[in-house]
């Protein structure tokens, strides 16, 4: 498998499939985290309820696969077990807050050496505005 690169199992070329099936027979332990990884990643494409139910079994599974990290981490996700379904629910998510954050940065970024801080505001509330401005002599 090319290294840093994320794949769904439905989209892995035949070599990365044959990959996953070499690390399910030589690395059972690898191949459990992959499993409950990948049970985790499909929970967002089922309904409210089918998420529920999913989702309760995910965490019975991860109690009990001893691999710390997982274990770890059903106990976080049993914390945040009604968050995660009510965004499954309601079909809410931080993208739209971490597109803007990542765009304001950006001006930050370049705005750097504004000597006036209302410049650069302005700047960030014209760059996160829907306002297109046509400039003269640009098409």
């Amino acid at each position: 498998m090319k290294r840093g690169k994320k794949q769904n199992p439905e989209n892995l070329t035949n070599g990365q499939a044959a990959a996953i099936e070499l690390i399910a027979k030589s690395n059972p332990r690898l191949y459990r985290a992959y499993l409950l990884k990948e049970k985790l990643r499909l929970l967002f494409h089922h309904s409210f309820y089918g998420a529920k139910a999913e989702l309760e079994g995910w965490i019975s599974w991860a109690r009990r696969c001893r691999i710390p990290p997982f274990v770890e981490l059903q106990k976080k996700t049993g914390r945040h077990f009604d968050a995660i379904l009510s965004t499954i629910k309601h079909g809410l998510s931080n993208a739209r807050i971490e597109a803007v954050n990542n765009k304001i940065k950006l001006t930050v970024r370049m705005g750097y050496g504004f000597r006036n801080i209302d410049n650069l505001i302005a700047l960030v509330m014209l760059r996160c505005s829907d306002v297109n401005l046509m400039l003269p002599g640009r098409a």
